[in-house]
């Protein structure tokens, strides 16, 4: 009967540790932004936009449920510099060609260029853009992003 026991409290034991040992799996939040081209900060619901206006209930509930982006300014008025400076982080009047990119205009971010993306990245999310790029798609000499 002793010997059942001690068995079964090693058993016990081994459980113990071996379920200490294990690394607790850490649950990041989601990370979703709506960059869209003229859009007024009360356009949407989830910030004050009049139900009669726009309806936007599933932008509402993703606000309801997250935090909200409440404090950010842009420095241009166009789409290609907002977006450079939303990823870089930096200010698009300090870079060259960054007014509005024409169709298959040379990449003005550069691979290697470190961007909110890749910055998430090395946090050990997935990242995607969809839709409207706006910021070159590599030319003649560089990568063609377009695929």
């Amino acid at each position: 009967m002793s010997r059942y026991i001690s068995l079964l409290s090693f058993i016990v034991f081994q459980f113990l540790f071996w379920s200490c040992a294990l690394p607790e799996k850490i649950n990041k939040p989601n990370i979703i932004v709506i960059m869209a081209d003229d859009l007024g900060f009360g356009d949407v619901g989830a910030y004050g936009a009049k139900p009669e206006n726009v309806m936007t209930p599933n932008i509402d509930k993703l606000a309801e449920g997250g935090l909200k982006f409440t404090s950010g300014y842009c420095s241009a008025s166009t789409c290609t510099p907002t977006r450079y400076s939303f990823l870089t982080g930096t200010y698009a009047f300090r870079k060259n060609n960054t007014g509005i990119a024409p169709p298959n205009s040379p990449a003005i971010i550069q691979p290697g260029t470190e961007t909110i993306a890749s910055i998430l990245k090395k946090a050990g999310y997935k990242t995607a853009v969809v839709g409207k790029w706006h910021l070159g798609l590599g030319g003649p000499e560089g990568p063609d992003w377009n695929g």
